[in-house]
């Protein structure tokens, strides 16, 4: 996260406001290895009311395992758990165009593009770059 090349918060979280922050998820799933922490991924209502229904969810991988399907995994994972806590879809709202890995995970999984927007994401250097938004039935 620290990158800022994928996640749209600008600032890191104190280790209070982490514990906050995960604590009022639906779900936070952690990967483990080693006894080190590799991945995780927080699951929640995209909306509310009656678009509760549908989740969001998003994932970190470290870079000493990217390659080895670790970002795979936890999105099956949050898949199975999304579908286990009743959501009927998982709706991705800001996948960065250029964050390939994630893409080529969500359609190898059966993810459906949604569309594009143009310049919805700001990067660390200034840019901006396009979004995309991704469905998958649960």
């Amino acid at each position: 996260m620290e990158d800022g090349e994928a996640f749209p918060q600008r600032e890191g979280l104190s280790e209070t406001d982490a514990r906050e922050f995960f604590a009022s998820q639906s779900f936070t799933a952690v990967a483990e290895r080693e006894g080190e922490i590799i991945g995780l991924y927080i699951l929640h209502p995209n909306n509310v009311g009656r678009c509760a229904h549908i989740s969001n969810a998003s994932y970190a991988v470290s870079k000493s395992v990217r390659g080895m399907k670790a970002g795979e995994k936890l999105v099956k994972h949050s898949l199975e758990k999304g579908k286990e806590l009743g959501f009927r879809l998982l709706q991705f709202n800001a996948v960065v165009k250029t964050n390939l890995s994630a893409i080529h995970i969500y359609e190898k999984l059966g993810f459906v593009q949604l569309g594009t927007i143009p310049g919805g994401f700001l990067r660390k250097c200034g840019e901006y770059e396009d979004i995309i938004l991704f469905y998958h039935e649960l």
